[in-house]
């Protein structure tokens, strides 16, 4: 085995994401064309000071959820709760009418609430 084949070998991919933030957009639950159930929402997550030459101060990311006991949990969360995800990133490619296109987005597979929204 070449150099480069044997460091390539003793690397272990990992694609995990843990994030902490707020929910910006509110659980909606979608049906696919092919009758599969999708939750989606967004997570704001502040970034840290100094992390970025941006002047954005904050990431905003879509998650998405599959499995029956986070859509549970997911459902039952609203704007401005913060919440903690676990998932993989995943690049979902679909159809629109200008064609195809693609969208990063973060798979959760485990999710929970760390702090309610206060009540309106």
């Amino acid at each position: 085995m070449s150099g480069s084949a044997q460091q390539q070998a003793a690397v272990e991919s990992v694609n995990e994401v843990r994030l902490v933030g707020r929910i910006s957009q509110a659980p909606e639950e979608r049906i696919l064309p092919s009758g599969d159930s999708l939750w989606s929402f967004r997570v704001v997550v502040p970034r840290a000071e100094g992390a970025s030459r941006s002047r954005h101060q904050v990431d905003a990311v879509d998650c998405c959820v599959w499995s029956g006991r986070v859509r549970r949990s997911v459902a039952t969360w609203r704007v401005d709760d913060v919440v903690e995800v676990v998932g993989a990133v995943r690049r979902r490619f679909f159809r629109t009418e200008r064609g195809a296109a693609s969208r990063f987005e973060v798979e959760v597979s485990a999710g929970r609430i760390i702090r309610r929204a206060a009540s309106a």
